[in-house]
């Protein structure tokens, strides 16, 4: 790649030659801090095994966003994968009214204040899934561009994220002694603080395993694996705490299942088809080398 190129690699993401600036990543880290807050006030109005499930949404906006951005195709199989997603959805979403109907009436009061929950932790979840998309889409993008390594995706997502948490929650929380001896009991402090701690330490690698597969693999296949690892969560929320156990929830934990096994085997298909229409005449690449070639024609 001639000088002029890499000039203008710089010049756009804000890098000047032999320093990379972590300023274009700040809308990242904003997204995922809208991600993390949108998710908790979902969790706030809708059971566990609704939220996992209506979490697949995620997956039919990075596919498509995916087909806008990469060039990437969606087949028919996949296309199948993503309507099981929304049925499986749908019937989640009528299994909560349904339920609710049924323990309150469907004149009473109890029941209206119940669905108008509902209605809020859907809304809270379709914003949910719109940045999780965007977070995944605009990462991949800012790893083929910045050629970044997975470390340095890792840190600088959440090392901008600091100063926008703490500002948040020293507005809008409270830090009063009484409230923080309310949520910070003595009996307990210590291992409330140990779980903090470690909480963070594994979003550590979380975060760096995130960013790799995101470069080795593509945001779908990414977010389709995250949502197959909810669906054991989905379960616990069943036996564990007290989401109803009733035919629509648990049929529609098994559809959505079901999507991500076919998705699975769209994806299988599609890259055997791939790899017998390419001849080998050039030597295998490793990943990492991949990336930086991508970003260079970027």
């Amino acid at each position: 790649m001639d000088e002029k190129r890499r000039d203008d690699i710089a010049i756009e993401m804000g890098e000047s030659k032999g320093h990379r600036s972590p300023s274009p990543r700040f809308p990242i880290s904003l997204l995922l801090i809208g991600m993390i807050y949108t998710g908790s006030k979902a969790l706030q109005f809708l059971s566990i095994p609704v939220y996992t499930i209506f979490k697949n949404i995620t997956i039919i906006i990075i596919a498509y966003g995916e087909v806008l951005w990469f060039n990437a195709t969606v087949t028919p199989m996949a296309l199948f994968s993503f309507g099981l997603m929304v049925l499986s959805s749908v019937i989640a979403a009528w299994a909560d009214v349904k339920y609710a109907l049924e323990s309150y009436g469907t004149e009473s009061s109890e029941a209206a204040a119940k669905i108008s929950t509902l209605n809020a932790g859907y809304i809270w979840m379709l914003i949910n899934c719109i940045c999780s998309a965007t977070y995944v889409l605009r990462m991949r993008k800012r790893i083929k561009v910045t050629n970044f390594s997975d470390f340095d995706t890792m840190y600088y997502n959440n090392l901008l994220s600091i100063p926008i948490l703490v500002i948040s929650s020293i507005c809008v929380e409270d830090w009063s002694a009484a409230n923080v001896a309310k949520n910070f009991p003595t009996e307990s402090r210590n291992k409330i603080v140990f779980a903090m701690v470690f909480s963070g330490l594994s979003s550590v690698f979380i975060s760096y395993s995130s960013a790799w597969c995101v470069r080795v693999t593509s945001s779908t296949t990414y977010s389709m694996v995250g949502a197959l690892n909810k669906l054991p969560i989905a379960l616990s929320g069943l036996i564990f705490f007290d989401a109803p156990v009733t035919v629509p929830s648990v049929s529609a934990i098994g559809v959505g299942f079901a999507s991500g096994l076919v998705y699975t085997f769209a994806k299988v298909k599609q890259n055997m088809k791939q790899k017998a229409g390419i001849l080998p005449t050039t030597q295998p690449m490793s990943a990492s080398s991949q990336s930086v070639r991508d970003g260079f024609k970027s």
